[in-house]
Parts: C-alpha cells; sequence; structure tokens
C-alpha cells in the first residue's frame, strides 16, 4: 500500500547515510570501519561494559557477528575487552581513549556538513525536514517493536 513511500524513504535515508559517509572518510583519520563496526562503537560508547550477547541483541545481529567485529575493533584499537568480574568467561567491552576521540570527530564533522548544507536551504525546506522527525522516531519505534524475537 504504502510501497511507493517506502522505497522513496530508504532510498533518500541511504543516500544521506552515502553523501556523509563519503565527505568525512577523508577528514577522520585511522583505519577504515565499517558501518556495523561504527554502530558496535556507539553502543559500547553509550552503553560502556556492555557483553558481547547483550550487544548482540541491541545490534539485532547474531553473537558470532558480533564476536568478530569485537575482535576487529580490538586489533584495530578501538574496543578493549574487559573481564567481567562476576563471570570471568564473560567479556565486558569498553572504547580505548582513540575511539572516544574519533566518535567525537565524527559527530562534529558529521554535523558542520549537514548543518552547512541545512543553511543552504530554503527556510521552508529546514522546517519541513524539523517536522518530519518526530514522524521518523515513531516509524523506528514501530518497526522495532514489530520484529520478531
Amino acid at each position: 500500500m504504502h510501497a511507493t513511500t517506502a522505497d522513496d524513504l530508504m532510498l533518500l535515508v541511504m543516500g544521506v547515510r552515502r553523501v556523509v559517509r563519503r565527505r568525512l572518510r577523508a577528514e577522520i583519520d585511522g583505519p577504515v570501519l565499517r558501518g556495523a563496526q561504527v554502530e558496535l562503537m556507539r553502543l559500547v560508547e553509550a552503553e560502556p561494559g556492555i557483553g558481547v550477547a547483550a550487544a548482540a541483541r541491541a545490534l539485532h545481529l547474531a553473537g558470532n557477528t558480533v564476536s568478530t567485529l569485537v575482535n576487529q575493533l580490538v586489533d584495530a584499537g578501538m574496543l578493549v575487552r574487559g573481564v567481567d568480574p562476576d563471570d570471568r568467561r564473560a567479556a565486558r567491552l569498553l572504547l580505548t581513549d582513540a575511539a572516544g576521540a574519533r566518535l567525537a570527530r565524527w559527530r562534529e564533522a558529521r554535523s558542520r556538513l549537514v548543518g552547512d548544507a541545512l543553511d543552504r536551504l530554503p527556510a521552508h525546506d529546514v522546517a519541513a525536514l524539523g517536522e518530519a522527525l518526530p514522524a521518523l522516531r515513531s516509524l523506528i519505534a514501530e518497526m522495532e517493536r514489530e520484529e520478531p524475537a
């Protein structure tokens, strides 16, 4: 019923992400990180000490996929795998200082890029984008609510 709107929305969201990624890649030094790696880093930043299983659930990924991402990010110097004091077999994930600084630089550069583009748009387009944000949040919540267990 809403297939055209859904397709257009997804194409536009992917387009925004692609432009941001391409434009900022040259500004952010360090190893090139894939989207899933950055998502994991952002999750660990928001929930320091999160375990691999909880991260897998939060990211809706398989545990072995998150384990692979953790190994890659540890090797890249972005994550530290600590030991859970209650269960020595479980890992607790923490960002390194380099990863925290990198995420901060990325957010700053992204805000500048998008903010500068918004400054060049007509006021009615900026207002329309602002008015669409609550609807986008509701769409995300609705899609998350319907996810199978």
